[in-house]
């Protein structure tokens, strides 16, 4: 038998040198565009099923909701392809979804709520569904914003200082005000204003993770100076502690002055695992650890308001038409749902207080039940996990700690809303991330996914291609170039 014929040197063209041309890179802008069809489809159907279940009909409010959700994702969708291309595709398809969800759950609290006016004989009042809509489009609005503005977020770290004053006169100002004009259910986190509210502290923790993102890289030294050894860890010296000791004072104001425990948790907490991320060291998490400790003893023993959290959340049958009826409806709301839940539209969310706020995962426990739950906390897990997969992606240091803080605070944000409403830790009042109804939460959390996103671009792009010189050209091609000599002054 013959040997096959070798390929003719033609067959497979390569560059000079034997190496195969590097394959042009793909910003995968198209598969979060099937995404954001995936996740608009399942937007869509919820509303169908809420209309059906609540109204026995199909009203215009699908159609009213589920254009106002196209035309804004796409929008969204066309600016990220335009300023970001090479950005996770994940990212914001998992927002747009959360986000659709609560869309459907503010929706169908509205129908509730139709329903008990008209029971009750009372005013009809107007749906929150519509506010959140707009809330959703000056949220797109600010998103698409900084992807235009902000050509390159290494920029933030040149004002990182101003940030930091703006945010920490931004945690203040509630504090300030008459409780008027700045308290809400015994918190004084909002600024009142006629026809709008707006609670300061959900932008002046992303002001200040930009803020200690830049001190953490241009003062590593301090934070990594060598210190005492005990029990096999290092930990900084007394005189090093002063920064970490600064931002527990502003929690501890915060927790005095404006009684809002999940703030001052959010913040100190995010700032320590930065901290840690910096410097790795487990030295700095004990102490913090224990700062955080201290202030929740010196809190407890002080302040009555912070008592009545924690006997609530040990014995919240003991007081149950009073201040254990918030918890205890969240529970009783979570059992009905049980494994599988009552299905959209025909459980009795309404009946916990606050349902589309700070309850709203109650909501979803019990008509999606604990399948649905989990596959909504799932859903922010790989969010934060595309967050943290960014931080690890991109090469400067402010990149890293900038983008680790970011996801690191939604992180902390889901942890303490779900163990609040499942009664694992006391409750805070924070609320759920793009999914709870509020302006506040809903505009700093696209400025936070904003932010991700021109990171996680900057990580993945391409390197730029490098000049080259051209290249000598054959002799043979060469231009004769006449050479002439002098001598004496004479030609030759």
């Amino acid at each position: 038998m013959s040997a096959p014929a070798a390929p003719s040197a033609g067959a497979f063209p390569s560059p000079p040198g034997g190496f195969a041309a590097t394959p042009p890179p793909t910003s995968r802008r198209n598969t979060e565009l099937l995404l954001l069809g995936f996740a608009a489809l399942i937007t869509t159907a919820a509303l169908f099923l809420v209309e059906a279940s609540q109204e026995q009909s199909v009203t215009w409010d699908i159609a009213k909701y589920g254009l106002a959700y196209l035309g804004l994702f796409a929008v969204a969708h066309l600016a990220v392809r335009r300023f970001a291309p090479y950005t996770d595709p994940l990212l914001l398809p998992i927002v747009a979804l959360l986000n659709g969800l609560g869309l459907v759950l503010i929706h169908r609290l509205d129908l509730a709520d139709q329903q008990t006016a008209a029971y009750n004989s009372w005013d009809i009042p107007s749906p929150d569904a519509n506010s959140q809509i707009l809330w959703t489009a000056l949220g797109i609005v600010l998103f698409v914003g900084i992807l235009v503005a902000l050509r390159d977020y290494r920029t933030l770290a040149k004002y990182s200082y101003t940030l930091g004053l703006v945010g920490l006169v931004a945690l203040a100002i509630p504090a300030l005000l008459p409780s008027s004009l700045s308290e809400v259910n015994g918190a004084k986190i909002w600024i009142r204003l006629p026809g709008v509210s707006l609670q300061p502290g959900e932008f002046a923790k992303i002001l200040l993770i930009i803020f200690f993102a830049s001190v953490l890289v241009s003062k590593r030294e301090l934070f990594t100076a060598a210190g005492r050894h005990f029990l096999g860890m290092e930990f900084p010296r007394a005189r090093d502690l002063g920064p970490i000791l600064a931002v527990w004072i502003v929690c501890i104001g915060v927790l005095v002055f404006e009684k809002d425990l999940g703030t001052s948790l959010l913040i100190f907490g995010t700032v320590l695992v930065m901290l840690y991320i910096a410097t790795e060291r487990v030295g700095w998490l004990l102490i913090g650890g224990g700062l955080l400790m201290v202030g929740f003893y010196f809190a407890y023993q002080m302040f009555g308001h912070v008592r009545v959290r924690v006997e609530t959340w040990l014995h919240p049958f003991d007081d149950y038409n009073n201040t254990g009826y918030q918890i205890v409806q969240s529970l009783f709301g979570l059992a009905t749902g049980g494994l599988a839940g009552t299905g959209l539209g025909s459980g009795r969310p309404s009946q916990v207080p606050f349902a589309k706020t700070d309850f709203v995962i109650t909501t979803i426990g019990e008509e999606l039940g604990l399948i649905g739950l989990t596959a909504v906390l799932l859903l922010f897990l790989m969010l934060i996990l595309r967050g943290m997969r960014t931080a690890l992606a991109i090469r400067d240091s402010f990149g890293k700690l900038l983008a680790a803080g970011l996801a690191f605070t939604l992180a902390i944000q889901i942890f303490v809303v779900a163990g609040g409403v499942t009664k694992l830790i006391p409750l805070t009042g924070l609320t759920t991330p793009f999914v709870s109804y509020g302006g506040s939460s809903l505009l700093a959390n696209y400025i936070l996914l904003a932010l991700l996103i021109k990171i996680s671009d900057a990580a993945r792009a391409p390197a730029p291609a490098r000049r080259r010189d051209p290249a000598p050209a054959p002799l043979a091609e060469a231009q004769t170039v006449m050479v002439s000599r002098r001598q004496g002054g004479q030609q030759r």
